[in-house]
């Protein structure tokens, strides 16, 4: 039987920074996860998409390689290029998670040895608020006060796209074969570097993997080392995606309340004393920002230590400090080999990488690594080549300074004029590091502001803002501290920040 090759819109922005290739890897990468292509999909040849867009064929063939390396895309030769049968995890639990059935190969993603969730619960259409936040998370295109969007407008470009065309033209047959699973070694080896000098951590490259994404390190995390039924201490509020993504692997989530010194281990014990795992960020609390206190590292390297437990470290965004000296990584005082460090790219360079990392203590490596290569899911070796010697001539260290300075005058700017807009009814707890903040509403639970309400109005008005409720484990109930969640990388200047300032009140007066 033919199959009719689908069509298909896809739009370049040239005057974004981020490469056309990459552009076209993320415009498809969407199109798959919303479920707008389907397994089975047959997509437009090389020479028609690259007609079609105006661009190389070299461009499109460079983003369909990287696609098929991801497992999204599968070329069949003459036949042309489908959509995967055999999508990856993540895809199929986002589709699920949208309600979405994939028609064509509906048991594509079953078997990876990953728990599943009990019951039929991810079949099922999420919540209005948990639709809405996919929809934000999902969209392809950039919006304003997108959270965890770092400057893209400030990434350069030039600079990467020079490190990617030589690395294509060396000519080097590593660089287009299939990837080491654990990651490719100069990177490894970077990345072990890095870590010591910036973070504190003591480790050898073989501690660490390269994944494609956080979802992806959390994926080879618990294939690893979670057994049916673990449970895991998250924190309360907690990163919006994370928690969804455990909550579908079947492993039983105990919600941990979080204050100003972040996650009150204490109030964990009580609950679950014996969780296989805690999932942390104490750099930078998600989405509250508050930084783990050093009594509560203590606290909970000792609990880990007693109960023979994993303490899996999400050490996003720590790069970006803008008051006081940066604590280290809770990695850092591990001396009993608990804790498993994961870091990321995405919010550091640019989210279409999608190339994260994770640190694992000597004792899991072994088991870490037959996963690894059981699961075959290595980033691209083209992409982390680039990262690779991006790092080693220094534009990396660059970069970050120049963002730091640059994100600390943004993050003025909207502060100022959220101040200005809103007045006293938004409280602004504003924390010392990062590119997203949580900002509260001053209206009392007795009259609570509908924060979901004020975010999907803010969608409808092209802002990219979440609700607060919706990332305490109780859900939007009227007990639920009501807020928005936004980011500020992206805000160019002052006359900017007021507009966007302008646009949220308005959204909120409506």
């Amino acid at each position: 039987m033919t199959v009719p090759t689908l069509s298909l819109t896809i739009e370049i922005d040239r005057q974004q920074q981020l490469p056309i290739y990459l552009q076209i890897c993320e415009r498809f990468r969407t199109a798959i996860a919303a479920g707008h292509l389907r397994s089975g999909d047959r997509v437009p040849a090389l020479r028609s998409l690259a007609t079609q867009l105006n661009t190389a064929r070299g461009t499109v063939e460079l983003a369909y390689t990287i696609l098929v390396d991801e497992g999204y895309l599968q070329m069949r030769g003459a036949a042309g290029t489908f959509v995967s049968p055999s999508l990856p995890a993540s895809v199929m639990h986002s589709l699920r998670a949208q309600g979405v059935q994939d028609t064509h190969d509906s048991q594509s993603a079953e078997g990876t040895g990953t728990p599943e969730a009990p019951g039929d619960s991810r079949g099922s259409q999420p919540a209005p608020p948990r639709r809405l936040a996919i929809a934000v998370a999902m969209s392809g295109e950039p919006r304003p006060l997108q959270p965890g969007l770092p400057a893209l407008d400030a990434f350069p470009g030039k600079v990467w796209n020079r490190l990617v065309s030589r690395r294509a033209r060396s000519g080097e047959l590593a660089m287009f074969a299939y990837p080491d699973p654990a990651g490719y070694r100069p990177l490894r080896e970077h990345i072990a570097t890095y870590l010591g000098l910036s973070r504190g951590v003591t480790c050898l490259p073989e501690q660490v993997f390269v994944t494609g994404g956080y979802r992806a390190t959390l994926e080879l995390v618990l294939r690893s080392l979670a057994r049916p039924n673990d449970s895991v201490w998250f924190e309360d509020p907690g990163y919006l995606f994370a928690r969804g993504f455990l909550a579908e692997t079947g492993v039983q989530l105990v919600p941990v309340p979080v204050d100003g010194e972040g996650i009150n281990v204490e109030r964990g014990k009580l609950l679950d004393a014996q969780a296989r795992f805690a999932l942390v960020t104490p750099s930078h609390q998600s989405p509250l920002g508050h930084t783990l206190s050093p009594t509560r590292r203590m606290a909970l390297l000792d609990w880990a230590e007693k109960a023979s437990s994993w303490i899996i470290e999400d050490d996003y965004d720590s790069e970006f400090r803008y008051l006081g000296r940066p604590l280290q990584a809770l990695k850092s005082l591990d001396r009993r080999d608990h804790v498993i460090y994961c870091g990321t790219f995405s919010k550091v360079l640019f989210p279409g990488l999608r190339l994260a990392y994770t640190v694992v203590p000597e004792r899991a490596v072994e088991r870490v690594g037959r996963v690894a290569h059981s699961m075959n899911a290595g980033s691209p070796t083209l992409l982390q080549a680039t990262v690779a010697d991006f790092i080693e001539l220094g534009h990396f260290a660059r970069h970050l300074k120049r963002m730091r300075a640059l994100y600390s005058e943004r993050r003025t700017l909207i502060v100022h004029a959220l101040e200005q807009a809103f007045g006293k009814r938004l409280v602004v707890d504003l924390p010392a590091g990062g590119i997203q903040f949580a900002a509260q509403f001053a209206e009392g639970p007795d009259d609570p502001v509908d924060d979901v309400a004020v975010a999907a109005r803010a969608r409808e008005a092209g802002l990219a803002v979440l609700p607060l409720s919706i990332w305490y484990a109780n859900g939007h109930t009227r007990r639920t501290p009501r807020g928005l969640v936004m980011g500020f990388a992206n805000i160019a200047d002052a006359r900017e920040a007021d507009r966007l300032a302008r646009k949220l009140r308005m959204c909120l007066d409506r």
